[in-house]
C-alpha cells in the first residue's frame, strides 16, 4: 500500500512539474516553435558555416541568427511600419476624392458592348446622390481601412514574434548537436525501433514545407517585382516585399498586383493596367501553382488542403508566425501517420 502511495505521489509530482513548466514557457511556445522550424530548415546551411568558421559554435550562431534578422525581419518591420504609417493618410485621401464627386467615366469603359451603357448609368447615379456615394465609401473603405490596420498590427506581432525566434534560434544552433543527441533518445525510448526513420520523416517534412513557402514567396516577390518595374508603378521594391509576404496567404498576391492595377487605370494607364492584370494572372499567380507543390512535394506528399488550412489555422493559433507553423505541424503529423499506418500495413500483411 505504502508503495502505490509512492508511485502516485511521484507521478503526481511529475505531472505538477510539467504543468508549471508549460505554464512558464507557454507564452514563448510560438517563438520556440518558430525557432525549431528555421534551425532545422537551414541545419545544413548552419553545418557548413561552422565548418568554415573552423568549428566557433558561438560566431556560427550569431552569423545565422543576424542573417535571419536583416533578410527577413528587418524586411518585415519596414513593410509594418510603411503599412500602419499610410493607412490613414490613404483612407483620408481617398475618401476626401470621392465626397468631391467622381470623375467622368472613361472612354473605354463606357464603349464597352453590351456592357457600356448600364455601367454609364450607374456612375450617373451614384455622381448625382450624395448620400448614395458617401454609403458605398462607406461600405468600401471602412471594411478596407480595418483589414489593413489588422493586417499591420498583424505583420507588427509577426516582428516581434520573429525576433524573439532569431533570439532563441542562436542557442538553438549553438547547441543543437546536443539537443539532436537528446532528442534521438528520447524518440527512441517513445518509438523504440522506429526512431531513426521518424526524426527523418520530420526533419525531410519540415524542410519541404518550409522551402515550399518560402521558395515559392521568393519566386512571387521576384516575379512581381519585375512586372511592377516593367508597368511604371511606384515604390516597386517596397511592393515586391509585400508581395513576398503576402505569397505566404493563400489569397494574398491579387491584393498587391490587382491594387497596382487599379492604380494604373486610374492614371489613365489602360494598356499598362491590363498588362499588369496578365502579368498578375499568368505568371504572378502561377508561380504559386507550379512551384510550391513541386517544393513541398520534395519533402512531404502533403495534400495542398492541408496547406491552406495550415496556413490559415496557424494565423488563428500563433498569429502571423504561424504561416509557416502551421503547415509544418500539419505536414509532420500527416507524414508520420503515413509512415504509421504502412508500417502497420506491412507488418499485418
Amino acid at each position: 500500500m505504502e508503495k502505490r502511495f509512492e508511485i502516485y505521489a511521484q507521478l503526481a509530482a511529475v505531472i505538477i512539474l510539467v504543468a508549471g513548466c508549460f505554464l512558464v514557457l507557454r507564452p514563448f511556445m510560438t517563438a520556440m516553435l518558430l525557432a525549431a522550424v528555421v534551425c532545422v530548415s537551414t541545419w545544413p546551411m548552419y553545418l557548413w558555416l561552422l565548418h568554415k568558421l573552423k568549428n566557433r559554435q558561438n560566431l556560427a550562431a550569431l552569423t545565422m541568427t543576424l542573417s535571419l534578422t536583416l533578410l527577413v525581419i528587418l524586411p518585415l518591420a519596414l513593410v509594418a511600419y510603411n503599412l500602419a504609417d499610410n493607412v490613414t493618410a490613404f483612407y483620408n485621401a481617398v475618401r476626401q476624392s470621392m465626397e468631391a464627386g467622381p470623375p467622368e467615366p472613361p472612354a473605354w469603359l463606357t464603349g464597352l458592348p453590351l456592357l457600356g451603357g448600364p455601367i454609364e448609368e450607374y456612375w450617373r447615379n451614384i455622381a448625382s446622390s450624395q448620400e448614395e456615394m458617401l454609403a458605398l465609401a462607406k461600405r468600401l473603405l471602412e471594411p478596407a481601412r480595418n483589414f489593413l490596420l489588422a493586417s499591420g498590427i498583424l505583420l507588427g506581432q509577426g516582428v516581434m514574434e520573429m525576433s524573439l525566434a532569431a533570439f532563441i534560434s542562436f542557442f538553438f544552433y549553438r547547441d543543437g548537436e546536443a539537443l539532436i543527441r537528446s532528442i534521438g533518445v528520447g524518440m527512441e525510448r517513445l518509438a523504440g525501433i522506429h526512431a531513426a526513420n521518424m526524426l527523418v520523416i520530420i526533419n525531410s517534412t519540415v524542410r519541404g514545407v518550409m522551402y515550399g513557402l518560402l521558395g515559392t514567396a521568393l519566386a512571387q516577390g521576384f516575379v512581381a517585382t519585375i512586372g511592377f518595374a516593367i508597368a511604371g508603378v511606384p515604390a516597386v521594391m517596397l511592393l515586391g516585399v509585400a508581395t513576398f509576404l503576402l505569397s505566404l496567404i493563400p489569397i494574398g498576391p491579387p491584393l498587391i498586383w490587382g491594387g497596382a492595377a487599379i492604380w494604373l487605370f486610374q492614371q489613365g494607364e489602360t494598356g499598362w493596367g491590363i498588362f499588369m492584370l496578365l502579368w498578375g494572372f499568368f505568371l504572378i499567380s502561377s508561380v504559386d501553382n507550379i512551384i510550391k507543390p513541386l517544393l513541398i512535394s520534395r519533402g512531404s506528399s502533403l495534400p495542398f488542403l492541408l496547406v491552406i488550412l495550415g496556413v490559415m489555422g496557424g494565423v488563428l493559433a500563433f498569429g502571423f508566425v504561424g504561416i509557416f507553423i502551421g503547415p509544418t505541424l500539419l505536414a509532420v503529423g500527416f507524414s508520420v501517420v503515413q509512415k504509421w499506418t504502412s508500417a502497420d500495413s506491412t507488418t499485418t500483411s
